[in-house]
């Protein structure tokens, strides 16, 4: 395993972790996606890199637009959710509250 496959694996893993085992604000969920979003963007760019072929070069800017739209989506979750109630804990979001 390569330095770099090493660096994008743990970093994907330290965001799964993350976002399995501290889950107490909603801030922080949507980090640790992001951070995973960000893992697998510099994956594809090297599988791309590694392939030298140009009909793969597309696909880690779809998932950096994917990446950019999850982060908008999920702000203006955080934003609605503080409004409504107050805080952005994980537990206060209980959908059968509504």
């Amino acid at each position: 395993m390569t330095p770099a496959h090493f660096a994008f694996s743990s970093t994907f893993t330290l965001g799964l972790m993350g976002l399995t085992f501290h889950r107490t604000h909603l801030l922080s969920a949507l980090l640790c996606l992001e951070g995973m979003m960000l893992s697998l963007f510099i994956a594809f760019a090297l599988w791309t890199l590694q392939l030298n072929s140009s009909s793969f070069s597309i696909a880690p800017m779809i998932l950096l637009a994917f990446s950019a739209c999850e982060a908008s989506a999920g702000l203006g979750l955080l934003v609605a959710t503080a409004r409504t109630h107050g805080s952005d804990r994980m537990q206060n979001l209980n959908l059968l509250q509504c």
